[in-house]
């Protein structure tokens, strides 16, 4: 079958079964690269603290808010995905378009100063890059962080920014062919209303076959008072 063919929105219940309107959402909370921005908003503080002091407050507030926006749209669309895919394919996109704009600026950064770009020959390189896949909460950075330089803080920065888009270029591509195959909130409310009629009806039947079969017990029931009540008469 076409992964593309459209398919019926997953219609969720409350505990007394009524149909909701509402996507489960996600967690951002469970979603790694949420982590690794986190970790990448504290390490662009903690850097343009150290580094951009005779800069002025532009670069400073470019970067940090890009860090900052990263971080905050994914939180956002992830909480607001539960009412609308839209707004959450929305928000994450901007995710993605502030996360390139804060890797920009760390790669000018390091052209700015004829710092090092590591590369894959780079003997720094391979080391950062697994310590990077094999860590992604702040708590895995925040003691190791105070301890780099600035060359060190920037390419790990670079690298954080790489798997940050990865992971948010194969999660909006998730996100939208959930969304071209089962719509919108819009189809998420018909699809609800459609299931509570079917529970309703389905309960009106139940109740119906409940009904007709206790007018059958009563009729049984009478037929055998009836006969008692005769055999008494005999």
């Amino acid at each position: 079958m076409d992964n593309d063919t459209p398919k019926k929105p997953v219609v969720n219940h409350y505990d007394d079964g009524t149909a909701s309107a509402l996507r489960s959402g996600s967690d951002y909370r469970k979603l790694r690269f949420y982590h690794r921005s986190d970790v990448l908003y504290q390490l662009t503080q903690l850097f343009c603290k150290r580094y951009f002091k005779k800069w002025g407050d532009r670069t400073v507030d470019q970067m940090v808010q890009a860090a900052r926006s990263t971080k905050q749209n994914i939180v956002e669309g992830s909480i607001d995905g539960r009412t609308s895919m839209e707004s959450e394919i929305k928000l994450l996109g901007i995710a993605r378009g502030s996360n390139g704009e804060l890797l920009e600026d760390y790669q000018d950064y390091l052209k700015c100063f004829g710092l090092p770009l590591w590369q894959q020959e780079h003997p720094r390189y391979q080391p950062m890059l697994n310590y990077c896949r094999e860590h992604w909460k702040w708590e895995d950075f925040k003691e190791l962080l105070p301890r780099l330089d600035a060359v060190e803080m920037a390419n790990m920065a670079i690298c954080l920014c790489h798997q940050v888009d990865s992971a948010l270029e194969k999660y909006l591509e998730r996100k939208d062919r959930e969304f071209t195959t089962q719509g919108g909130i819009r189809e998420r409310m018909t699809a609800a209303r459609l299931d509570q009629r079917a529970s309703q009806r389905a309960i009106i039947d139940r109740q119906q076959q409940e009904i007709e079969a206790l007018k059958r017990e009563i009729a049984r029931l009478k037929s055998l008072l009836n006969k008692s009540q005769l055999e008494n008469l005999d």
